[in-house]
């Protein structure tokens, strides 16, 4: 069977001149992504097959992580790579604890409430800092945002595609 891939981030530009990249991340885990000497996947835009990259350097700056990869030492080697996809294949993730999930695990889970009324599907999942909050989309009302915390996430269910949450008063106002 075929690996599915994975985004891991974005290259988005450039940085200085000894060939860092800026990456927009989309993984759970970058400081284990991008750990020096693991491989990533560069997709580019044009459909090209996906190079092949080890990673050489990381660090974060701002509000991005900055890579270097061996063998592309200066600006000219990765200004060709603004744009690309990182990715990784599905055996690269990792097994993760008992109470612990991946992003794509938990993104178009039904969401109810412990009442058993439906609240809506988890449509994305922002890391804006101490907790992850959950983007879920309701019918005709607007997407309502639960920070993922034991007080109000009470149960997830991967294998059915659910979760049940006990929102606090108010959070689920329109």
């Amino acid at each position: 069977m075929e690996d599915r891939w994975f985004n891991v981030g974005k290259i988005v530009n450039t940085h200085g001149i000894r060939g860092e990249v800026r990456v927009i991340s989309k993984t759970d885990f970058p400081n284990e992504r991008y750990r020096v000497g693991n491989t990533l996947f560069l997709f580019f835009a044009e459909g090209k097959e996906p190079l092949e990259v080890t990673v050489d350097s990381h660090r974060r700056h701002k509000s991005f992580d900055l890579l270097t990869f061996k063998g592309f030492e200066n600006i000219n080697d990765v200004e060709k790579f603004k744009g690309c996809m990182i990715k990784i294949p599905e055996h690269f993730l990792g097994e993760l604890d008992e109470d612990e999930f991946y992003f794509h695990e938990i993104i178009g889970c039904k969401a109810f409430t412990a009442d058993g009324e439906e609240i809506g599907t988890i449509r994305e999942i922002l890391t804006p800092g101490a907790n992850d909050v959950w983007v879920i989309k309701r019918r005709g009302k607007k997407d309502a945002l639960i920070p993922f915390v034991n007080d109000f996430v009470k149960t997830i269910d991967v294998k059915n595609k659910q979760v049940v949450i006990e929102p606090m008063e108010g959070l689920l106002d329109e």
